[in-house]
């Protein structure tokens, strides 16, 4: 499904370089959407109610809730109290992981070799980021998050596979927010898995606001 907002409208317009973090905080209501401006790029994000930070995304709740392990058009972002942080209103990939994680310095040991554990990953960048936001938050505030635009395919066996992106050039994931929310995003680094082509790239991040 399409949307009809004009990015020359967007509140916000931001260019995110391929391995930085961001957050930014939505309001009730306000349209925010994730941008894959080359294809294939792989968008780690997780949301927080912004009012009570122990709240956050749960992919557990996500998938029970609508009965599907991959996010799209119609899906309900649940929080770890089961009510909607936000909803995904239009969509023109098709289809996002929440089952993937996100890479870290142990997985790109455990995955690639040992020489890999030190290279950028979004564990380590959403731990910058949230420092900049402060609020205490830490390591320990990391749950399972989205992969916007990652194709991680579920075998018949239920093992999990990395492979080369469905997304392309301009497509995107807008989402509306429920309630207050803290967008934590890092734009995935990975050069080891073919989830952004070998090739990481920047993405465009918009928000358009209620009020």
């Amino acid at each position: 499904m399409t949307s009809d907002l004009d990015p020359a409208a967007a509140d916000l317009d931001v260019t995110l370089p391929a391995g930085e973090g961001w957050t930014h905080e939505l309001g009730p209501g306000d349209l925010f959407r994730i941008v894959d401006l080359e294809g294939n790029q792989a968008v780690d994000t997780l949301f927080f109610n912004s009012r009570d930070l122990d709240e956050r995304y749960s992919a557990n709740e996500t998938i029970r809730g609508q009965r599907n392990i991959y996010l799209t058009t119609g899906t309900r972002l649940l929080s770890t109290e089961g009510r909607p942080l936000l909803t995904i209103v239009a969509d023109t990939c098709g289809r996002h992981d929440t089952l993937g994680g996100a890479c870290s310095a142990e997985s790109n040991q455990v995955r690639y070799d040992l020489a890999k554990k030190y290279m950028h990953n979004c564990r380590d960048t959403f731990l910058l980021a949230l420092g900049r936001y402060g609020h205490g938050m830490s390591k320990r505030d990391l749950p399972s998050n989205i992969n916007f635009f990652m194709n991680v395919p579920v075998t018949p066996q239920g093992a999990l596979t990395f492979e080369d992106g469905v997304s392309g050039p301009a497509r995107y994931v807008e989402m509306r927010a429920e309630t207050h929310v803290l967008v934590l995003i890092s734009n995935c680094p990975q050069l080891n898995n073919p989830c952004n082509g070998y090739d990481p790239t920047p993405v465009r991040l918009l928000i358009w606001r209620k009020s």
